[in-house]
């Protein structure tokens, strides 16, 4: 994928700066993509997120194409390579997508989104994954439907994000969406709660399938 200067500078203001700015507490986003990496990349992160117990309690066989939306630097997207078919590491920001390729495994395809639309091939995805994504989406009703026209059948949702409540991580509370809301707007939206885990210190995980 060539990524052109008009691309970058319209995913500037990225899912990557939201993410920087909730995970280290800062009331205006930093000026470049290295910062942006540099807080997404953080060492410390792995103790509380968990990146390995999450993967494995996902259950892939490796024969799965997994999409991994809000990407940024390729966090799980890289990781989630090693155990799936193929990935879509899909991300509004064109210079984190650019700088995840540097690391990123042979088997992941990069996917720059908009705002209000992950641009994932049709029936083409086993799983879709969201990490502290979600929140940040305006029209999630809208946003959910392409999510499930992108599932192949039999497909899943897995969905990580904040407890709403304060906490020494994330975003402040009032931009959190409570676990008990987010399954509502699932089940809204055409889907069903099938698999939750309680692993996580400060976020929910939670699975969701489209009903027949």
């Amino acid at each position: 994928m060539k990524w052109t200067p008009l691309a970058v500078v319209l995913c500037a203001a990225g899912w990557g700066a939201l993410m920087l700015a909730q995970t280290t507490h800062q009331h205006h986003p930093p000026q470049s993509a290295s910062e942006y990496a540099q807080a997404l990349e953080n060492p410390e992160r792995n103790g509380w997120q968990k990146p390995h117990e999450v993967i494995l309690a996902l259950k892939l066989t490796g024969q799965e194409t997994v999409a991994d939306i809000g990407s940024g630097t390729g966090y799980f997207s890289n990781r989630l390579a090693h155990h799936a078919r193929r990935v879509f590491a899909v991300d509004v920001d064109a210079r984190l997508l650019e700088m995840s390729l540097k690391t990123a495994p042979p088997n992941v395809t990069p996917v720059l989104a908009s705002l209000d639309d992950p641009r994932l091939p049709e029936s083409a995805s086993d799983l879709i994954f969201f990490c502290d994504v979600l929140h940040h989406i305006e029209n999630r009703s809208a946003y959910l439907e392409k999510i499930k026209r992108a599932l192949k059948p039999g497909g899943r949702v897995a969905v990580i994000d904040f407890y709403k409540k304060p906490l020494k991580v994330g975003p402040p509370p009032e931009m959190k969406i409570d676990r008990v809301d987010m399954v509502k707007e699932f089940e809204k939206a055409g889907f069903r709660l099938v698999e939750e885990q309680g692993f996580l210190p400060y976020q929910y995980f939670v699975v969701f399938a489209p009903l027949p």
